[in-house]
Parts: structure tokens; sequence; C-alpha cells
């Protein structure tokens, strides 16, 4: 392999860690009933995401319909408790992992080692029926859905405000409840979630246009071509791209032990997580590189970056290249945080020899 370091200054940046959002995860000492409302004390407490925007961020109309979410845990499950406005409830899919994205659903999407490999994603409708899986990498890398992994012990309830698939009358919306067991996500090694734990984290709503057809909803198509027209993505935090699955772009998620309602956590996102997209950078140039020369480059500036790279808070960041025209890893030092951190040509993230710096600010 060849190694390639140089140095001077300069880089461009795409979609970046400061327009993902961020929620802090209280404990609940209170058993929570899983009916589909949020009734209980500590769901009271708890605080609110942000409202959910389009999957493109800003560049697109904020969303007519309002979404939301809330979350809690204990030792045993994560909570999630969503709202969603909608003047037509439309749901027919009844059988456990159909594929509920082509009808109006509400999913949630988790990867515990912030790696963007081997994550989660659970989808639900407001019948309740549910579609979970797990995905070793994304669909990008060549990744395939794993359907027969199950959320074991998962217990849900979806609560609707209006009349399911009845035209002609306006509702007001569903709510959806959620204890997911913590052991579901441990399919991915050994990590478990406790007090400080950071994950990577995005919700998203699926709304689609439609109309009335013999009395009953259907999708509502192009005229021209007679094809379904693209669903609407609300999501928490905002993908940049019309994509969930890039987990690089999810938002985060930090778990304290403090009980919701009590003393607040600050969040402050780790040194190493704002070098994060100087990797990606190299990653997006060696995969349109390799599409348009059928191999990857075996150097940096053959890509047009530059070793040594320095931020606005000034930073420095050292990147290295390990290049072969089928395979290449990437490896980044920093000056605010130890270790090393390394993107292979899967896209698969890693940090070694020292680790991350703390999520949490006690305040």
């Amino acid at each position: 392999m060849r190694i390639i370091l140089i140095f001077f200054f300069g880089l461009g940046l795409g979609f970046e860690t400061s327009a993902q959002r961020h929620y802090v995860c209280y404990y609940t000492p209170e058993r929570l009933v899983i009916d589909g409302s949020d009734g209980e004390k500590a769901w009271q407490k708890a605080a609110w995401t942000e409202d959910f925007t389009d999957i493109e961020g800003d560049i697109r109309p904020h969303p007519a319909l309002r979404t939301r979410a809330k979350m809690l845990w204990d030792t045993a499950n994560l909570y999630i408790y969503a709202e969603m406005q909608e003047p037509d409830l439309w749901s027919e899919m009844r059988e456990h992992d159909m594929a509920l994205f082509k009808e109006n659903n509400f999913e949630f999407f988790l990867d515990a080692d912030n790696d963007t490999h081997n994550y989660f994603e659970l989808e639900i409708n407001a019948l309740g029926t549910v579609m979970d899986l797990f995905l070793p990498k994304p669909f990008r890398n060549g990744g395939k859905a794993l359907m027969g992994w199950e959320a074991l012990g998962l217990r849900s309830a979806v609560h609707v405000s209006g009349t399911l698939n009845r035209p002609g009358d306006k509702d007001q919306g569903w709510s959806v409840e959620m204890a997911v067991p913590l052991q579901s996500f441990r399919m991915s090694g050994d990590k478990r979630l406790t007090d400080s734990s950071m994950v990577r984290f995005n919700f998203s709503r699926v709304e689609w246009e439609r109309d009335v057809v013999d009395g009953r909803y259907v999708p509502r198509v192009d005229k021209a071509t007679g094809r379904r027209l693209p669903e609407h993505n609300y999501v928490w935090s905002p993908q940049g791209i019309v994509n969930m699955h890039a987990p690089e772009k999810w938002g985060y998620v930090l778990f304290t032990s403090r009980p919701v309602g009590g003393d607040t956590v600050g969040f402050v996102l780790p040194a190493e997580e704002k070098a994060r997209p100087y990797l990606w950078e190299v990653y997006d140039r060696q995969t349109k590189y390799r599409a348009e020369h059928g191999v990857y480059a075996a150097d940096l500036p053959t890509l047009g970056l530059f070793a040594t790279v320095q931020d606005a808070a000034g930073a420095v960041y050292r990147l290295r290249m390990e290049a072969t025209f089928m395979q290449y890893t990437v490896m980044l030092t920093g000056s605010t945080f130890a270790g090393t951190l390394m993107i292979d040509q899967d896209g698969k993230v890693g940090l070694g020899n020292g680790g991350a710096s703390r999520a949490v600010d006690r305040l």
C-alpha cells in the first residue's frame, strides 16, 4: 500500500455536524404503561424534540403537518412517544414486517456505536403494525436488510384521534408509544447503553399524498406517467439528502441516569465528532473517483484534498491515506482529541487508541 502525507490547508465541506440535532434522554423511575398516550408524570416532564423538518432541511418548505417526539429510558427499555398531526388517517397494512414505508408510518433508526454499520430500524403505522430490521451496513455499501431480526420484547401501542380510512371526515392525528428492550440493540456487539452513552439516532415520518377512489384512500399518481408521486419525509434531524440510510447524518442522543424532571444535563458534542466531516469528504470523493475511473485514487492530491486542515475554531487535523485500486483506509488525528479516526471504502468509521471526548457537561 502507498502512504501519502503532505501538509497544506483548506478543504471544502458539505453537510456538517452543526446541522445535526441532539437530545438528552433522561431516566424514568416511574413504570410506564404502554397505551399510546403520554399521561404519566414522567412523560409530562420529558422534553419534546424540535418539530420535524423536511429530510433535506431548510432548503425545502417546512412540513405543513406537525410531528414531534420525546424519549425516556430505564435499565430495561428505551421509551419513545411521538405525536403526528394528520387530517386524513390512512393505514391498511396489518401483517408484521410488511413494507410499511409504502403507506404513512413512523420510523426510528439507531446506531449504538456510531460506526455507520450494524444499525437498527423500526417502523410502525397507525394500525400498530410493526416492521423491524437490522442492517450490517448501509444499502449504498451493498448492505442488505435482515428482516429476520426482531426487537424481542417490544411493547407498542397507538392512539388515533379520528377514524382510520374514512374519507370525508377530518381527523386530528395519531400518537405512538413504544418500550424497546435495550437488549435488542446489542446485536451490533457488546456495547451496552448506560449512563453517558451517546448514540446516533433519527426519527422519520413518511407521508404520502392521497386521492379518494371508490371511497378509499389511494396514493396520488402523476397523471402524465401513472407513477406514484414521491413521498414526503419529515425527520427530526435533517439529513441534507433524501436518504435515511446515511447514519453519519443522524442526530445524537445522550443517555443520562439523572431522573427526568430533576437536575439537567447539557449536551456537548465530542471533539472527534467535529473532525468526522473531513473523513466523509474523502469518502465522497473516492466514491465519485471510482465511479469515473474504476479504481480508487492512490493519494489525497489526486482527489484535490489536503493532508492538513484547520477548522474555523483553530483545531488542526491531519489525514493519511493507504490505498490500493480496490480498497483504502483514511486515518485522521487531531489537536483536540486523542486517538485516530479511520474510515474505509465501506464507509465504516472507527476510533482507536485513546477514545473520544465525553459528551456530558454537568449543569
